[in-house]
């Protein structure tokens, strides 16, 4: 082991890992990213109520913020800037969208008009699209392939460490603010409860960003079709070999992107309205179901993914050849009756009790995917490959799960206090389609890692020894 490296015991013109600790530190930085990027997202998702009232708008118009508005400019910058991490610094780019995205998550504290707070929402996606594809990029460069499925899933634990703590957060902030409408900050005026809160969740990540400038390093790029520049810059796949990638692997990219951003309605439809659900059903106050729903979001949320990325590399190790996938399946099928069953519950304990499973089982699947893909696309476009997967999964579940329950809710049933209806209507019917995507999608997914494994095989050996 020499310069903090791992020696592997692969091709000998192959670098070296980086030791484990430090590839562990790593994740360590990138999840605390993620954990902030989840934060600025979902804290809008506990203020519909006081945002509505002072911005006067309804349910429709509150799901477009949640969703859509971040959700169109998130996938759109996804591609190019997952094609830049194929070629360029990814730490560097991890620490400018961090920190762009802080300021604009901060920035949404100074709006006044409902079209200043789109806007700023659409800067925050295209910040936080920086993030996932180079983060997973450099994650499968750190560790070996056994090991990879399990460090996916603890960086994608953000997604519910973050909501998590958006939600208990966000509580803990609206039960402070609760009794003064408004506050004299300085530089920043008078200022009402909910865009104080976005200030104050949105500067830390200023911080983060200097942590990944100072403590992060850049992995060499590995795999046998990885060619690199001198300088260390690698050589981005011509978009024509890209092209040719997508189409030969289409009916698993097809079943795998779309069966997750189904399973992704679901998941933003609940993680959007369910604050709302226990408010309008059950007369909860937001500090109230901050507290419950948040903690069942950080909890059953971070076990559910980690024990995924767990479960699908011991699968690996004795032999499932589509063990990513199957669990993915396995998680969704098992979703059902929980995902089900709490919209209907009468009893606001029994609701919150079934809600920890369903988010469990729900928040399996996305450590498990960009593992999938990372295993199964050559490295000169693993980040593109993840940047479609985002692209695929956000705008159909981020910009169609809120506003899928809000219209059902206000054109449907007609009743604002409908809602329970509405998770449950929405929630089954995307579930249930990707229970037949995922399961569509198990022996496509076989024969590209397989085809994988071969062209490597094969470009190794052509290449001179070292």
């Amino acid at each position: 082991m020499e310069n903090g490296l791992e020696q592997t015991g692969g091709p000998s013109n192959e670098a070296a890992y980086p030791r484990p600790l430090y590839a562990w530190y790593v994740v360590g930085v990138l999840t605390l990213a993620y954990v902030f990027s989840f934060i600025d997202r979902q804290i809008l998702n506990l203020l519909v109520g006081p945002i509505e009232r002072d911005l006067g708008i309804n349910d429709t118009q509150m799901s477009l913020l949640m969703g859509f508005s971040f959700a169109v400019f998130y996938t759109l910058f996804g591609i190019p800037l997952g094609r830049l991490a194929d070629s360029r610094s990814r730490r560097a780019i991890i620490a400018i969208g961090v920190a762009a995205w802080s300021l604009l998550t901060a920035g949404c504290g100074l709006a006044r008009r409902y079209g200043e707070l789109a806007l700023l929402r659409m800067g925050v996606g295209v910040g936080e699209a920086s993030l996932s594809p180079a983060a997973y990029s450099l994650i499968a460069d750190s560790f070996q392939p056994k090991h990879r499925a399990t460090a996916i899933s603890v960086y994608s634990m953000g997604i519910y460490v973050g909501s998590g703590l958006a939600f208990l957060l966000g509580g803990l902030v609206v039960k402070f603010a609760s009794g003064r409408e408004q506050f004299d900050l300085p530089l920043f005026g008078l200022t009402r409860a909910w865009q104080l809160i976005f200030i104050v969740v949105g500067l830390p990540g200023l911080l983060v960003s200097l942590l990944v400038v100072a403590t992060v390093r850049e992995p060499a790029r590995r795999g046998a079709r990885q060619s690199v520049r001198s300088g260390g810059t690698a050589a981005p796949a011509a978009l024509g070999e890209v092209w040719d990638f997508l189409k030969a692997n289409r009916m698993t990219l097809g079943c795998l992107n779309v069966g997750v951003a189904c399973l992704t309605v679901s998941s933003y439809g609940m993680s959007s309205w369910v604050p709302t659900f226990f408010a309008r059903k059950f007369g909860w106050a937001p500090g109230q179901v901050g507290m419950v729903f948040g903690s069942i979001v950080a909890i059953a949320g971070t076990l559910g993914i980690t024990t995924g990325g767990r479960l699908a590399d011991w699968l690996r190790d004795r032999g499932r050849a589509d063990a990513e996938l199957w669990v993915a399946w396995l998680a969704a099928v098992a979703w059902l009756p929980f995902g089900t069953l709490y919209p209907l519950m009468r009893d606001a304990t029994a609701a919150a009790v079934l809600l920890a499973p369903a988010v469990f089982f729900s928040s399996v699947p996305y450590g498990l995917a960009p593992a999938a893909i990372q295993r199964m696309t050559p490295n000169p476009m693993r980040a593109q490959a993840t940047a479609l997967y985002l692209f695929v999964i956000n705008l159909i579940g981020m910009g169609l799960g809120p506003t899928a329950v809000a219209l059902v809710t206000e054109q449907v049933f007609q009743d604002p206090r409908a809602v329970d209806r509405s998770l449950l209507l929405v929630g089954l019917t995307a579930d249930a389609a990707a229970i037949v995507l995922l399961w569509s999608g198990l022996k496509p997914y076989r024969r590209s890692v397989e085809s994988l494994l071969r062209s490597d095989r094969e470009t190794a050996g052509n290449k001179p020894a070292a």
